[in-house]
């Protein structure tokens, strides 16, 4: 694994430019800077030869409300009447002039709230907030230019007039420290203007795009099959990844998901990849031959996370379901200091199976909204020998252990912290593969006809 490292070049200062002048304008970064290697020589600079990366950032304005509550409505970076409420509800609690608009008064106030939250005290150098893509820190081309020689076009929609699509173009070159004669560079391409601005420019996207090599959608904000940017640039990726985690209205934003798989859109979701160590425990814990024939004993399933995003526990409980081959009959939620969702299911034999999952309030909010704190596999037959809980490092099983399930369950397994969630970094990994991701899909299945039988 390559060392952790700032980027200590910028070929050059990101200089605004037209759209079209922008392939030409990399090709002169290329051409006319050179960085001296410690015999003086020239390093070779290995220019994005691996993928092309496009990232949709969700509007900062529309962003920042969401995270603190003012607003529900999508991240789509129109200004629309739930916008305008939300700031009217921004401006009134904080005494500024009350206008439905983004105005540079609230959006200080938006950052320096938001900021506290996080508890960084401030925003990033240019008073943006930190999930930023912005060129003075590219947090993103840092991640992914260590790895690999790529290209990154982000979009950034911004609120008021349309004046246009701005262009900003630039390259990086993180320190490799094994080899000191060549450089891994990321070339970086930054476009913002408002959503109708960017949809305007969308037919000339794909013209950015390196040919011959793969290409990767990271959609930030809600998906839209609806949306005419979003739609044609699934179009030409190889990939669209997203992260539920971030989801304002998870069930219908998961649903909206399952319309795009059906219509063939090769899905990859971050969160999906945060279940990995709990699925390998859950798999590792029916390996024995023993168990492997009690686990269709199993008949009662209790996932507890962090209160705020059932999306982790959905997903799942959908992939748990779709390996044991169990239809969904039945959906309820009850919301309180507990959010509820129960489900029950139909297995192969008729057995009728219930699952609870629970949002459990925590004091410490983590960075991945919902993340799993436990699960509990147990069975109504005393005498099968299928129980098991599984919990997280850092949650524990307090639930479970008030509930008698720790000390009923046959094997009991803890989930290590992972040691990295952060969506950059999972994201590093994510680009190493693409095309459909079949266990995914299938989980998803499972859980979006589970929100139908409910509507």
């Amino acid at each position: 694994m390559a060392p952790q490292a700032p980027t200590i070049f910028s070929l050059q200062a990101p200089k605004d430019i037209s759209l079209t002048e922008i392939e030409a304008e990399l090709n002169q970064i290329w051409q006319s800077y050179g960085i001296t290697g410690e015999d003086g020589g020239l390093p070779a600079a290995t220019r994005a030869t691996t993928f092309t990366l496009v990232v949709y950032e969700p509007e900062e304005t529309q962003y920042l409300l969401a995270t603190l509550g003012f607003y529900n409505g999508p991240l789509d970076g129109i200004l629309g009447p739930q916008m305008e409420a939300a700031l009217r509800q921004v401006q009134i609690k904080y005494a500024l002039p009350e206008t439905g608009i983004a105005t540079p008064e609230t959006l200080a106030i938006l950052r320096e709230e938001f900021s506290k939250r996080q508890g960084n005290g401030a925003g990033g150098d240019n008073g943006s907030v930190s999930y930023n893509l912005n060129a003075p820190s590219p947090r993103i081309a840092d991640e992914i230019a260590l790895r690999n020689p790529c290209r990154i076009i982000a979009l950034f929609p911004i609120t008021g007039e349309d004046e246009g699509v701005k262009a900003q173009v630039s390259a990086y070159c993180p320190i490799q420290k094994q080899s000191s004669s060549t450089l891994i560079c990321c070339e970086y391409i930054t476009l913002s203007g408002t959503a109708a601005a960017l949809e305007r420019i969308g037919g000339m996207i794909p013209a950015l795009l390196i040919g011959g090599l793969p290409k990767f959608l990271w959609w930030k904000a809600t998906p839209d099959p609806n949306n005419t940017l979003f739609k044609r640039l699934a179009a030409v990726c190889n990939n669209v990844i997203v992260d539920s985690c971030r989801f304002n209205e998870p069930e219908s934003d998961l649903l909206r998901l399952e319309e795009l798989v059906e219509t063939g859109v090769p899905l990859a979701d971050l969160n999906w990849r945060r279940l990995s160590a709990w699925q390998e425990l859950t798999a590792e814990a029916y390996d024995p031959p023993h168990r492997r024939a009690a686990l269709k004993e199993v008949d009662r399933i209790t996932i507890d996370y962090e209160k705020g995003n059932p999306a982790q526990g959905l997903l799942f409980l959908g992939w748990l379901a779709s390996r044991l081959e169990w239809q969904p009959v039945s959906y309820q939620q009850e919301s309180g200091d507990y959010d509820i969702t129960r489900i029950r299911f139909l297995a192969q034999d008729q057995r009728q199976v219930e699952a609870e999952l629970a949002g459990v309030p925590v004091a410490d909010v983590g960075e991945i909204v919902g993340d799993l704190i436990a699960i509990r596999l147990s069975s109504t037959n005393p005498k099968a020998d299928c129980g098991t809980v599984i919990c997280s490092e850092t949650g524990g099983c307090m639930r479970m252990e008030t509930h008698g399930g720790a000390q009923a369950a046959g094997l009991f397994q803890q989930v290590s912290s992972l040691s990295e969630q952060k969506a950059e970094a999972l994201l590093s990994q994510q680009v190493q593969r693409w095309g459909r991701e079949s266990l995914f899909e299938e989980s998803l299945g499972v859980i979006a006809k589970s929100f139908k039988i409910a509507s």
